[in-house]
């Protein structure tokens, strides 16, 4: 029986010109100069200012030609049955394209760039040799390998990658796709790339590995049944449980030991890190601070004066059919070009208008380095000069800012913080430094416990529990103290 109801739900949706601006925001200097290029290919509205300052140029050049050609017709008075026209006078001057804008003294040499692929490269390369039924999963798959971290592991949770390809790129893929493509993409070069975790990527690289059927078994049953044995280095309690000799046990924990952690470290990494373009440069000029975008090698764009005269033309005709879809077609697109050029300076004002607020917050870093760095997290900078907070987090992820203390990441400015014994508020990034200081100038014979590391810190003013010194010494990668301990 069909019976009919009402349903009152809320659901979030963003006009076309909102996520383009979101995206543009999302990208650094480097991805943007590549967008506006891509926009300038596609988009007839649109045009380098450069090239339009080369037209005044050449037109003034000409006039001034014209002038001179006059001038000297009207002294030397000349009487001939030949006629020059301005364009025979061009046509007869071979211009150096090179020498143009130059001084006399000035040579300029370009560099020829290496081709050298980056990882992410390399990973698109093998994604697009994939037979993949839908365009879409295309898409996923460069998200994927986007948001992947140094070490090569997949740092975002797949869910949420779903859930902002359907918010923003109006895109549903529902999650066991996505999963056997997770699958198929951990199989790319370097193997057990795109890991959600170390168990995972040992997993991944055992399964393609061509070794003893049976070792393999053992291995993979290691790593099932008994990781956390393993990876506290509890042999003992693994041969016993699984009822392994000596001699088995050995040959599959070599062979465990010789798989890669870090898919994402090697013949990368170099590239990779000579490849950070920061998008922000802070400089101190005597006694002031200086903050700049770093944007001077992006096209600056404007509107094509050409076609804006033939879109005003048309209005003012009678058009047929053909020519109303023509007109329609120019109008779109000389909307398009108008807002592509706004969210440009939008975002340049949002970036420069958020990272005053990050130096601000944390001047003394910049001032006295990394241990004067405090607390402070995306709602502190959305506060302060009235954004959303997913606003802020799409600006800081993946953009860098120069300064005398080095090239930062935006995100590296934001911890949560912890009270000392003097009241004052103290960043969880200067603990983690300050743990890993102790930690490296331990006794390696009798290293600390947890318990001993906050008694440590806590005599330094610093009130930290067990619990979260064992986070911190996990998220900095340092092994509990039994599993550091040195035999000398």
């Amino acid at each position: 029986m069909l019976t009919l109801s009402q349903k009152l739900s809320l659901s979030q949706k963003l006009t076309s010109q909102q996520i383009q601006f979101q995206k543009l925001l999302q990208l650094n200097n480097l991805a943007l100069e590549q967008r506006i290029k891509t926009e300038l290919e596609q988009n007839p509205f649109l045009i380098e200012e450069t090239e339009i300052e080369m037209e005044e140029k050449e037109n003034e050049l000409i006039k001034e030609i014209e002038t001179e050609a006059e001038e000297e017709s009207s002294i030397d008075n000349l009487n001939s049955d030949e006629e020059f026209t301005i364009e025979d006078f061009m046509n007869e001057v071979e211009i150096d394209s090179n020498w143009i804008n130059k001084s006399p003294d000035e040579e300029y040499f370009e560099p020829v760039a290496p081709n050298i692929k980056s990882l992410t490269e390399h990973l698109r390369e093998q994604l697009y040799l994939l037979e993949l039924y839908d365009d879409n999963l295309f898409v996923l798959g460069e998200e994927i390998i986007g948001n992947l971290d140094d070490d090569g592991y997949l740092k975002r949770d797949l869910k949420d990658i779903l859930n902002d390809l359907e918010l923003f790129e109006h895109i549903k893929i529902d999650y066991q796709t996505a999963e056997n493509l997770l699958k198929k993409i951990q199989r790319f070069d370097p193997i057990g790339i795109a890991s959600r975790n170390l168990k995972e990527c040992l997993m991944v690289q055992l399964n393609v590995m061509k070794i003893d059927e049976y070792y393999k078994y053992i291995a993979k049953k290691i790593l099932e049944n008994h990781y956390d044995e393993f990876s506290r280095k509890r042999y003992d309690l693994i041969k016993k449980n699984m009822k392994l000799t000596d001699e088995t046990l050995k040959e599959v924990i070599h062979i465990i030991q010789s798989l890669n952690p870090k898919p994402g470290e090697g013949k990368f990494d170099i590239l990779e890190t000579n490849q950070i373009t920061p998008d922000f440069i802070i400089e101190k000029v005597e006694d002031n601070w200086i903050i700049t975008l770093n944007d001077k090698s992006l096209p600056s764009v404007t509107i094509n004066k050409s076609y804006l005269e033939m879109l005003d033309s048309n209005k003012r005709k009678k058009k047929s059919d053909t020519e109303k879809h023509t007109f329609k077609f120019i109008k779109e697109k000389y909307e398009s070009a108008k807002w592509f050029i706004f969210c440009i300076e939008q975002r340049r004002e949002t970036l420069m208008k958020i990272m005053r607020a990050i130096f601000e917050k944390q001047f003394e870093f910049f001032e006295k380095g990394p241990k004067a760095l405090k607390p402070m997290i995306y709602k502190d900078i959305a506060d302060e000069i009235g954004m959303d907070i997913s606003t802020i987090s799409r600006v800081v992820n993946g953009k860098y800012v120069q300064s005398p203390i080095g090239i930062h990441e935006l995100k590296y400015f934001f911890s949560e913080g912890l009270s000392t014994d003097t009241g004052e508020e103290v960043s969880n990034k200067h603990i983690k430094e300050r743990l890993k200081e102790i930690i490296d100038s331990e006794d390696k014979k009798n290293p600390y416990s947890d318990d001993e590391l906050s008694e440590i810190l806590k005599s330094e003013g610093i009130n930290v529990a067990r619990r979260t010194i064992a986070k911190y010494r996990e998220q900095l990668k340092l092994p509990i103290a039994r599993l550091r301990k040195q035999i000398i």
